[in-house]
């Protein structure tokens, strides 16, 4: 991939801005910018010195900040260190800590997951259990943004905790060395009948790397086709949505196309590699929360008739953001241009666009007009038409699951004890798991285990009708078997289990079981209306 940067234009810019600062002022229209920038600091001066209650300048500078910061856009933003620290740990996927995943339940820290070859795992810490103190001071009443900032830390340093378990009488402590923890963004298997699927959850600075080698091993496996899952990934580093539509596609073919208001910081990425497979047939899932780097990935697929795009459209955030580093420690991100994918259509979605959510749609049957009517038409490498006006518009839109009637219900009576028996749940799986060590990955959600939830449930004080609750064995047994493989076995495992009744999922392997090409996916896909397939293939 070619990526083009301009670095020293952008800082020499800004240099000239500070050094002729003041006389740009000076110049402004009449004198007004000047004028401006005296009744600012007269603002704060009085406010500072009078107002009501007291109020530390520093406050004010940063309230007038983050004011002027909002009437851009969504996206511009002052980076506090603090919030810097974020950012890396989400681009990196690499941070010093324990290596646990923790929720509030009950009102107490619990652990629910440990990640193997970590410290926690080492410690002997396992899901269920409750965080009751750190470094000897009480987590009574913590919610979990409160327990990271205290969880993790430097490698080699220590943190000394003090456990609640199931099972045992009275809390015991437990010292853990921190470490490097890196967190997975990416997760492979093989669904079925040759079918793979690889779920991305975000643009990591090894997204392509973990992807390439998941589709290695999937080859290895037998897959004849593959399902990228990008449903709910909010996106990450431009290079790395590059490098991974580089997989794909032939070296020197355009992926995406950065346009600034100042033309010669206007950029074109493309592909350098050669791709992994390019006879494999490929199905890119997404919804209203792929975003960024999951539209370039979509888009260029789409455009270069790589893949075929299946879901509802998607979000729309198709604006580039530029890092400037500021004082003390603190970045300006700030929005610098927006991306076009190679038919030349905008992704960025603009704040009087169509509703996402009515896009979305809640059934079967063609995307709203609202979604489509002043959309403009594009056309891939192949002629096949696709739609501009922001985000990514599925090749196939297909809704995703909703409730049922007797579903909805039981959702609806449990009110504001949802919480609570989410909770509960999740602590039967706990006891369920420390009661048969024996359980394996393929477990079968049967009768006994829903009446023992149900009676547990009871114990718990979650008041649930019966009638409804057996109505619900369908959505009550996903959601026990997907807390059962989070407790006791790994990532895939419970990736797996979170795939059941998956609409979306389902077309895509269907249609991936009938097509030979991608070239024949396509053909399929056009004349797929939700049922049976006008002609499966044999593969």
């Amino acid at each position: 991939m070619q990526l083009k940067r301009s670095f020293w234009k952008p800082a020499t810019i800004g240099l000239i801005a500070v050094v002729t600062g003041g006389w740009l002022l000076q110049q402004g229209d009449k004198g007004n910018v000047y004028l401006n920038s005296r009744v600012l600091q007269d603002v704060i001066r009085a406010v500072s010195d009078r107002y009501v209650d007291s109020v530390d300048p520093a406050d004010l500078y940063d309230m007038a900040i983050d004011g002027l910061l909002e009437q851009l856009d969504p996206h511009t933003t002052l980076l506090r260190p603090e919030d810097y620290s974020d950012l890396r740990l989400t681009t990196t996927g690499n941070y010093g800590g324990l290596g646990i995943r923790i929720d509030e339940k009950d009102d107490w820290i619990t652990v629910v997951q440990t990640l193997p070859n970590t410290p926690a795992e080492r410690a002997g810490l396992r899901p269920g259990d409750r965080l009751i103190e750190a470094d000897g001071v009480s987590m009574a009443g913590w919610k979990p943004d409160e327990a990271v900032q205290v969880l993790r830390g430097p490698k080699g340093a220590a943190v000394d905790l003090k456990i609640m378990r199931v099972g045992m009488p009275e809390p015991f402590p437990v010292r853990i060395v921190r470490d490097e923890i890196h967190v997975e963004y990416v997760t492979g298997l093989m669904y079925d009948d040759g079918v793979g699927y690889i779920l991305h959850q975000t643009f990591s600075a090894k997204s392509a790397d973990d992807i390439r080698r998941e589709i290695d091993d999937l080859k290895d496996q037998g897959m004849k086709g593959l399902i990228l899952d990008l449903r709910r990934n909010p996106g990450g580093l431009l290079e790395e949505g590059v490098a991974v539509t580089d997989i794909f596609l032939d070296g020197g073919t355009e992926v995406v196309e950065t346009r600034s208001r100042i033309p010669d910081q206007n950029e074109t990425y493309y592909a350098e590699r050669r791709p992994v497979d390019p006879d494999l047939p490929v199905v890119v899932l997404v919804d209203l929360f792929s975003a960024s780097a999951s539209e370039i990935v979509a888009g260029a697929l789409q455009d270069h008739d790589r893949a075929l795009v299946l879901g509802v459209p998607t979000y729309g955030k198709g604006s580039v953001q530029t890092l400037y580093p500021m004082a003390g420690g603190s970045y300006l991100k700030m929005t610098t241009a927006k991306w076009y994918t190679p038919s030349g259509r905008s992704i960025h979605r603009e704040a009087d666009g169509p509703h996402l959510l009515a896009m979305a749609g809640e059934s079967d049957g063609p995307i709203s007009e609202t979604g489509m009517s002043a959309s403009a038409v594009f056309y891939t490498t192949a002629g096949r038409e696709v739609y501009g006006g922001g985000g990514i518009t599925p090749d196939v839109i297909i809704f995703a699951d909703t409730l049922n009637t007797v579903e909805r219900e039981f959702r609806t009576a449990l009110g504001e004890q949802l919480s609570a028996y989410a909770d509960a749940v999740f602590r039967f799986a706990v006891e369920y798991t420390n009661d048969h060590p024996q359980l394996r990955p393929d477990f079968r959600v049967d009768r006994a285990m829903l009446a023992q939830l149900y009676d547990w449930l009871v114990d718990a004080g979650v008041e649930t009708d019966r009638q409804l609750y057996d109505g619900s064995r369908r959505l009550v047994s996903r959601e026990l078997a997907i807390q059962l493989a989070t407790v006791a076995f790994d990532d895939v495992t419970a990736t797996r289990r979170r795939l059941a009744i998956d609409r979306q999922l389902e077309t895509a392997a269907e249609l991936l079981r009938a097509a030979r090409s991608q070239e024949q996916l396509f053909e399929l896909a056009a004349q797929y209306e939700g049922d049976e397939l006008p002609a499966a293939a044999e593969r």
